[in-house]
């Protein structure tokens, strides 16, 4: 296991990967891929003569050195698994090499049903059920299941890519198109990226794919049953990006494209160069989800371009797109908007602090990941406790020093993989430069170690604008008022549907904080007045489900259930699976378990993996 990054078995610190090649066939019979990978590798140290990386489900069929006049076939072996971050590959190279030597080295080999960064789907699972779908998930130590390499955010390198795809359909990577090639029954399709990225954002999808351009560096793909709804969802796209480069610095990736995938995408959004990857439950046919992107596209910035060294620094990735997401979301919607997207996710960062444990380390800020998966510390704790630590020392310092910092982050650390330490160590610099000694006073005020290393709710607790919270929280009351008289004549329809969709999360927040003393017959009212249930906007639906669920309310157990059949989105399908299961004396368990096994096979294989460990399968 690496001393750079504890969650890779590959050598790190005796070579680094510069460069790749990828070289892949898509097989739908076989749910597989296979090809090569050539890996362009500089040496870090002297006496170098092993090159080990990191594989998991992948079958290996050789190895060789690829030199200017040939090729060389190279000894290679399959090591002792890991329990959790899979097999390491050695490849024993010709001859020791030293450092600046440079190598290339290419495995030829194919994917398993095994390999978790991928999930293949079968037409029936997809929108226009005629064909199958193909899509890749690197994040967080997936990547490893795709090719083997090097399987850590504290590698960078530029690759180039071969997807053949079956004909009709489209072949699709997080990089720039450079050329499309007819061959018998395939389609060969080639990409490049330009700009150096961690593992965990290769990217890959196949599937009956079409394209609605938005602007000239702008597009939306999906399948042709969506593709309207995704075009008029994503209208503001490229407006987006200029309110982004101006508050932040240009935009280097050349495209900036969406592909919406089908339901059973277990993230939100995943920030792929060239090409995020976004879940059609944010298709909310008002626009009204749409700061989603905004957190997407700020990871071109924070994470894409200055990345953590590992996932135990992962709010450096989550914390900077947070407060970035809510910049862009202020000049885009409202900064009552941001204002009450920073309340929902203290509220959010409570609730996971409280389920994750209060004394537990992994809600520090900074955890130690030593013998434990990435995902299974995941969380929001690095998105809003980063979020709040970061908008707090943009409070104590002042928005002018704070804009001229987080632009000199982004210079400096382009292109570069760091950790807190870097990250402080540049602060500290910076505002003795500009701000001299009071600026420094004001830095060693700050509890780092608290906000850092230690678990919990933040030190410090931010004043966020309260008033876009006063119509929602009202609300909330009013319906608690009426509930204690069991008199509900006094709600109007009106009052909820003037609300914000945010504000109507805020409303169902409120609700939720005092669930248990919610009557039956105030959340059939709340539902049959609002339509909750079944709802078009997931956002919403899920709230509402929450809520609900938190009171034992049985009559919602159906919707629940058809919320798990209609997407596999892991911040809606996780918690409604544990609130369900929590329902024991109305048979929520039984069901939550039930249901689970029937539709284990329609969700991603890291969602699946997490629910079935929430639920104790």
């Amino acid at each position: 296991m690496s001393s750079i990054d504890p969650s890779s078995l590959s050598n790190l610190s005796q070579v680094t990967t510069n460069s790749i090649h990828i070289d892949l066939t898509v097989d739908f019979e076989t749910k597989a891929l296979s090809g090569h990978v050539i890996l362009n590798l500089s040496v870090k140290s002297d006496d170098s003569s092993l090159v080990v990386l990191d594989t998991i489900g992948l079958e290996i069929h050789s190895a060789a050195l690829i030199t200017s006049s040939g090729s060389i076939p190279l000894q290679f072996k399959m090591a002792e698994t890991h329990k959790l971050f899979g097999i390491p590959l050695e490849i024993s190279l010709d001859r020791p090499y030293n450092k600046g030597d440079n190598l290339s080295v290419q495995v030829n080999y194919n994917t398993t049903q095994n390999s978790a960064a991928l999930q293949f789907l079968t037409p029936e699972q997809t929108k226009g059920k005629k064909h199958p779908f193909l899509f890749s998930q690197c994040q967080s130590i997936y990547a490893r299941s795709l090719m083997p390499c090097q399987d850590s955010p504290s590698v960078k390198f530029t690759y180039t890519g071969s997807l053949r795809v079956p004909k009709p359909l489209t072949g699709l990577m997080g990089a720039l198109l450079t050329s499309v090639k007819d061959e018998d029954s395939h389609t060969v399709y080639c990409w490049e990226q330009k700009v150096s990225i961690p593992s965990y954002l290769v990217a890959l999808a196949c599937g009956n794919l079409v394209k609605h351009e938005i602007g000239p560096r702008t597009a939306v793909w999906s399948e042709p049953e969506l593709i309207g709804a995704c075009a008029y969802e994503f209208a503001e796209l490229e407006k987006i990006i200029g309110i982004a480069e101006s508050i932040v610095t240009p935009y280097v990736w050349g495209r900036y494209d969406l592909l919406v995938l089908p339901p059973s995408f277990p993230y939100g959004g995943m920030e792929n160069p060239c090409l995020t990857f976004v879940t059609p439950t944010m298709i909310a046919g008002d626009r009204s989800l749409v700061d989603l992107i905004s957190h997407e596209l700020a990871h071109s910035w924070s994470g894409n371009l200055v990345t953590t060294r590992n996932w135990e620094h992962f709010w450096l990735n989550e914390g900077w797109t947070t407060f970035f997401e809510r910049q862009f979301t202020e000049k885009v919607s409202s900064r009552d908007t941001s204002q009450l997207l920073s309340v929902l996710g203290v509220e959010e960062l409570r609730s996971d602090i409280k389920r994750t444990g209060v004394d537990n380390q992994l809600t520090n800020m900074v955890p130690c990941l030593k013998d434990i998966h990435p995902d299974d510390a995941f969380s929001v704790i690095p998105y809003e406790k980063g979020y709040n630590f970061l908008y707090y020392l943009k409070e104590l310092l002042s928005h002018e020093v704070w804009q001229g910092f987080y632009k000199h982050y982004i210079h400096t650390f382009s292109g570069k993989s760091i950790d807190t330490d870097d990250f402080k160590n540049l602060l500290y610099s910076y505002v003795e430069k500009v701000a001299g000694s009071e600026g420094i006073k004001k830095l060693d005020s700050v509890d780092w170690e608290a906000w850092l290393y230690k678990p919990g709710m933040p030190p410090v607790t931010n004043d966020f604008d309260k008033t876009p919270q006063v119509a929602p929280m009202n609300l909330a009351n009013k319906w608690h008022e009426a509930d204690t008289k069991q008199d509900f004549s006094c709600l109007t329809k009106d009052e909820y549907t003037s609300l914000s969709t945010h504000q109507k999360l805020v409303f169902f927040s409120e609700l939720k904080s005092k669930s248990s003393t919610l009557s039956p017959s105030a959340l059939d009212t709340i539902d049959s007045m609002y339509s909750l249930n079944y709802n078009k906007n997931f956002e919403i639906r899920a709230a509402w489900l929450y809520v609900a669920l938190a009171a034992r309310h049985k009559p919602v157990f159906n919707a629940a259930v058809s919320m798990l059949e209609d997407q596999g989105r892991m911040k809606f399908t996780r918690p409604i699976y544990r609130l369900l299961a929590a329902c024991k004396d109305e048979g929520g368990e039984e069901i939550a378990k039930v249901t689970f096994l029937r539709l284990e096979d329609s969700y991603h294989p890291i969602c699946a993996r997490l629910v079935k460990k929430d639920l104790g399968l």
